[in-house]
């Protein structure tokens, strides 16, 4: 499917090797419930559609991306100027270590649905294949190198949201808290109601103004279908202002 459509924008997704899929939909919609961001930026946008949904969920928001492949990074661009919230939306070709080096802005509101597999899993030579596996290696972003960058670029007071595998859950609270971070909500997020747990939904603050707002830690589940295309109501209520059928 080269085009995905949304009830209120189109992802065409001819050029990219990741496509749409139910993480990024999901962060999108689940992050930033409590707050009403004003400046984002959004790492490894690939299609761009986590920052479509926050122009779409945030109308006086800025929102910059930024994409390391450059078909991604024109797939984006693409994406955004068809789209009626072009003049909220930048996009940038570069990798997040080159941005986070020459960028002084700080934003009230990151997110990024990054790559996380990491560079011991066997790589295909087929080129497609190849370039979505580079979307996902975390090779090209180890999470010590995003949550640097995040530390650099984060409001004092700003928030951080991100989605990973279950498994990474312990080190990312690490290398979170080596950089004075901390998690204020999280969601535990499992395809049926038998299946175990594969993602883990995070936003996380610094520390300092954790404390000072005296904010508690929010711990949330969530079962995506009852079975085949029957999703629960909780997921489609968290969604039902994106999918066109919900």
């Amino acid at each position: 499917m080269s085009t995905f459509s949304f009830k209120q924008f189109d992802i065409v997704q001819d050029k990219v090797a990741q496509k749409v899929g139910t993480d990024g939909v999901l962060l999108g919609a689940w992050c930033s419930l409590d707050k009403q961001p004003h400046k984002i930026l959004d790492i490894g946008s690939g299609t761009g559609l986590i920052s479509l949904m926050c122009a779409q969920r945030f109308p006086q928001a800025f929102i910059e991306s930024i994409e390391i492949d450059h078909d991604a990074f024109e797939q984006t661009a693409s994406n955004f100027e068809s789209s009626k919230f072009k003049d909220q939306l930048y996009a940038y070709h570069a990798s997040f270590q080159e941005f986070y080096d020459e960028v002084d802005e700080r934003y009230d509101f990151m997110v990024s649905n990054p790559p996380f597999y990491n560079a011991q899993s066997i790589k295909s030579d087929d080129q497609i294949e190849s370039r979505r596996q580079q979307a996902r290696f975390d090779d090209a972003l180890p999470f010590e190198e995003l949550f640097y960058g995040v530390y650099k670029l984060l409001a004092i007071d700003g928030t951080f949201a991100l989605v990973f595998p279950v498994d990474r859950e312990e080190r990312v609270l690490e290398i979170a808290d080596y950089f004075t971070m901390m998690p204020t909500r999280k969601m535990y997020v499992r395809g049926t109601v038998d299946s175990p747990v594969k993602r883990v939904f995070m936003e996380l603050r610094f520390r300092e103004s954790v404390i000072k707002s005296n904010q508690k830690l929010v711990t949330q589940h969530m079962v995506i279908e009852h079975s085949r295309h029957e999703y629960t109501d909780e997921y489609i209520a968290l969604t039902k202002d994106f999918y066109l059928k919900m």
